[in-house]
């Protein structure tokens, strides 16, 4: 289905950009019945990237926090299931101090941040959630105080640079717009390379699927030209880091780094059998290897580079 594509570029979305600020876990498993959050998220006070790099999303992310992003507008459904996984987590916690012998305060629990594309007035209104225009702006609505809970209508986000990464998690021309946005970035920008990388892998994740709906097939057309300007930029930035190496080997470090992405976007991973392809590949001119990575199969291109190996 196509909803696990959306489900699965959030996720791995939110854990890269978050990475650098903590502790990620996606998802994160909880007591009780099988239940998983889609995004655990702990902050590290020692990191190189300063969370204001990510604007408002780097600002939910200054405490311990859930994230839950949805592709379909959430459901009264939804935010109770989150809302259940919440108090879980509050538990666990609870239980931890417990046993540490340790007062839990209040302020020390995790928040839960609801990423949803919509949210209707009914059901803002239903949850008791209000906007905080002072401190927090358009977009955001907080529930009653002790839940620690907020619901993030992406589509009410003013269109700031300080929001750009979460409506990058809308939908329809929410979603375009942040596209149009991050491909007119300075390519200096250290988050701009791995989104678009994460936007290339959920295009070939959804033309790998058989039923698309209008905003899909729109968002795949605007997907399209990203492979290739996320290609040229993969590979100068392969070319950068082996200057020093010599112009030589710095090419062919970005040949290499070039097909690990290209492997890595189209099989989620490189494991050991496809990692002994990846310097064969790389010998060949980029055109070449790139037709046949996207063309062939796991198992075709393994079996090619096996036979040209014993040749």
């Amino acid at each position: 289905m196509t909803r696990f594509a959306h489900d699965q570029f959030a996720k791995e979305y939110l854990e890269e950009l978050l990475a650098p600020l903590g502790e990620v876990k996606a998802p994160r498993r909880v007591a009780g019945e099988v239940r998983e959050i889609d995004v655990w998220f702990a902050p590290n006070t020692l990191t190189n990237l300063p969370p204001k790099a990510l604007g408002l999303l780097g600002r939910l992310a200054t405490t311990p926090a859930l994230f839950e992003p949805f592709r379909n507008a959430a459901t009264i459904i939804d935010i109770y299931n989150c809302l259940l996984k919440l108090l879980i987590v509050w538990g666990e916690f609870q239980r931890e101090a417990n046993r540490n012998k340790q007062q839990l305060l209040q302020e020390s629990l995790p928040r839960l941040w609801i990423l949803s594309p919509t949210a209707s007035p009914s059901l803002l209104k239903g949850f008791g959630a209000k906007i905080d225009l002072d401190d927090w702006g358009e977009g955001i609505y907080f529930l009653p105080e002790y839940f620690r809970t907020a619901i993030v209508a992406i589509h009410k986000l003013p269109r700031t640079k300080d929001t750009l990464w979460i409506r990058l998690l809308g939908k329809g021309r929410v979603q375009e717009k942040a596209i149009d946005e991050i491909k007119a970035l300075p390519i200096t920008n250290p988050i701009r390379l791995n989104a678009l990388k994460l936007l290339t892998n959920l295009k070939a994740n959804l033309q790998a699927t058989k039923q698309l709906d209008d905003d899909e097939e729109n968002l795949i057309m605007k997907l399209s030209p990203l492979y290739l300007q996320w290609r040229e930029e993969a590979l100068r930035e392969g070319e950068q880091q082996g200057i020093q190496q010599g112009i030589q080997q710095g090419m062919q470090q970005a040949m290499r780094l070039m097909i690990e992405s290209m492997l890595e976007v189209k099989f989620g991973e490189i494991d050991g059998e496809l990692s002994q392809i990846v310097e064969p590949l790389s010998q060949l001119p980029t055109k070449e290897s790139t037709q046949l990575i996207w063309q062939l199969s796991r198992e075709g291109l393994l079996a090619q580079f096996g036979e040209q190996k014993e040749i």
